[in-house]
């Protein structure tokens, strides 16, 4: 992974927002597109991730995950709290890109380009319903699927890694959840052999259709509200008490206060 050593070969992400530690890169979908096209042509390695309030809070408290977090690529705006913080620091962000909107393009952009993506993550046969999704709009979409609860070490893991390979994959996606997703990758990057790896959270539970999201204007700027409304005994700590939390750290770092790790 890069973090601030910009890779030979690949355009400059630009300067990003330090956002309780962690740096935002201020990227548009497009544009984020185009540097994965940049890596793949390139051969990477090429490694991004997003932040959002639950990222940053979990960062906060984890040392591992700032890290990781500060040596990837690239790292965008999955959310319309990490924009309100970015204002609160005096900096802009681009409007939000979370990975249940990205995907389409993203699927799109392979299928023209000839992309091969293997995508990772979610319970037994959700990310294949969701690729299936996928290439029901985009036909000529090349996408292999796994789960994401196979053995984090050991015969399985190495299987794991074999089966990804064997794809040859331009583009691996991680949905495990934060801070799973993560140290997964972490710890797999220097194996898999593919050009980009990409975090992206539980998005094939949304394109699957296993968690609900209400109307694209709702979403569009309330999408933690839709959230908690579906899953309210799992998520009512990261939003209620997270959400306030992480603008009181926002504030103390614009106030120049040392920040709680």
């Amino acid at each position: 992974m890069g973090g601030s050593d910009h890779r030979a070969g690949q355009p400059d992400p630009g300067p990003a927002v330090d956002v309780l530690g962690v740096p935002v890169h201020p990227v548009g979908l497009e544009d984020l597109l185009d540097r994965v096209g940049a890596a793949i042509a390139t051969g990477g390695p090429f490694t991004l991730t997003y932040a959002n309030v639950h990222v940053l809070n979990t960062a906060a408290r984890d040392g591992r995950l700032t890290r990781f977090l500060r040596n990837v690529d690239l790292c965008f705006c999955d959310g319309n709290g990490v924009r309100l913080g970015a204002r609160i620091l005096g900096r802009q962000l681009p409007h939000r890109m979370t990975g249940a909107d990205w995907i389409w393009d993203l699927a799109a952009r392979a299928e023209a380009e000839g992309w091969r993506i293997y995508w990772i993550g979610g319970e037994p046969g959700v990310t294949a319903e969701a690729a299936e999704r996928l290439r029901a709009r985009h036909p000529g979409l090349q996408v292999a699927t796994d789960h994401g609860f196979h053995p984090r070490s050991g015969p399985e893991d190495e299987a794991c890694i074999a089966r990804i390979n064997a794809f040859s994959p331009h583009i691996v996606l991680v949905g495990m959840g934060t801070p799973v997703q993560e140290y997964w990758t972490e710890e797999r990057r220097d194996r898999i052999e593919a050009p980009v790896v990409w975090c992206l959270g539980a998005t094939a539970d949304f394109i699957a259709g296993r968690t609900a999201r209400g109307p694209r204007w709702f979403t569009d700027r309330f999408e933690w509200v839709g959230r908690l409304v579906a899953e309210p005994r799992r998520l009512w700590k990261r939003y209620l008490l997270g959400n306030p939390v992480f603008l009181l750290r926002v504030t103390a770092q614009r106030l120049g206060r040392p920040q709680e790790r």
